[in-house]
């Protein structure tokens, strides 16, 4: 499993269940097209985290590199409903760092050598 993790602070005057209610469309609809594997969006509880990092957090699940691309692909198109859902995200936040890791070990791991 491949995971994109994407940490964002909210525009000033976005209001929070706007944000919520705009991911899990924008997401829902590439879930429910089988473009990714599954995502979560969390927010920082008790004001614990790393100070370099906003509030919000999203992954998103990937069965490999090739689901990725696919999905990529599909929002870089820039089409309608996919591009009207993504911007309505966008448009929200401001602050956005990305990561992208896998599970360890995954399947191309090869045992037995240990590297440090």
């Amino acid at each position: 499993m491949d995971v994109y993790h994407i940490w964002a602070g909210l525009k000033p005057g976005t209001k929070d269940m706007e944000f919520a209610d705009a991911v899990h469309g924008y997401l829902g609809l590439l879930k429910g097209e089988g473009r990714i594997a599954g995502y979560r969006l969390t927010r920082r509880k008790l004001g614990l985290g790393h100070p370099n990092l906003p509030e919000w957090h999203i992954t998103i699940d990937f069965d490999g590199m090739a689901q990725m691309d696919q999905a990529f692909g599909a929002v870089s198109a820039r089409t309608d409903p996919v591009e009207g859902l993504h911007h309505a995200v966008n448009s929200k936040v401001e602050g956005v760092f990305f990561a992208l890791y896998r599970d360890f070990p995954d399947s191309g791991r090869k045992t037995g050598e240990e590297r440090f």
